[in-house]
């Protein structure tokens, strides 16, 4: 299934690969977190959003979800992307804190977090956040990622995030 948005009055269908192929391959697991919570939060919105009016704030670092929310919001071009750590929730343990996604569209706020199943693992967490990675770590991350997205990507997207 694909995501469908509004350029003025035109619509466009981004699906996975669309995205994955603009972010290239260095993040999966990351495009799979920004589009799946796109999947979640932007019907919740409108039907379909108009793109350029979509606001994002997140507790989400990686340059994957970004690049997720860029290519189909173009939030980043137009300014409304923002990293802040006030939407993390240090409450919910380090696998789950900075999954946190914001969507304000003409004035409706949807707020959307990862699901605690599993789908971050402890492993992924320890090894992405350690300075000065071996070359075998750094093969071994890129799996988790692949592994991480295959997660992500095989189940319904609001089995994956929910709306909060």
């Amino acid at each position: 299934m694909s995501l469908r948005v509004l350029e003025g009055t035109t619509t466009l269908d981004f699906t996975f690969d669309d995205v994955l192929k603009y972010h290239g391959p260095g993040y999966p697991g990351g495009v799979a977190h920004g589009y799946t919570a796109m999947r979640v939060a932007l019907p919740n919105l409108a039907p379909a959003v108009n793109r350029r009016e979509v606001r994002v704030r997140t507790g989400f670092r990686g340059p994957g979800g970004r690049d997720a929310i860029e290519m189909v919001l173009r939030a980043v071009t137009e300014g409304q992307y923002t990293v802040t750590a006030d939407l993390e929730k240090p409450e919910r343990g380090v696998m789950l804190e900075r999954y946190v996604w914001e969507f304000t569209y003409r004035g409706d706020v949807v707020t959307v977090q990862l699901r605690d199943d599993g789908f971050v693992v402890e492993e992924f967490i320890v090894l992405s956040r350690k300075p000065n990675r071996t070359d075998d770590e750094q093969a071994h991350l890129a799996q988790l990622k692949l592994e991480m997205t295959d997660r992500l990507l095989r189940r319904e997207p609001q089995a994956v995030y929910e709306v909060v």
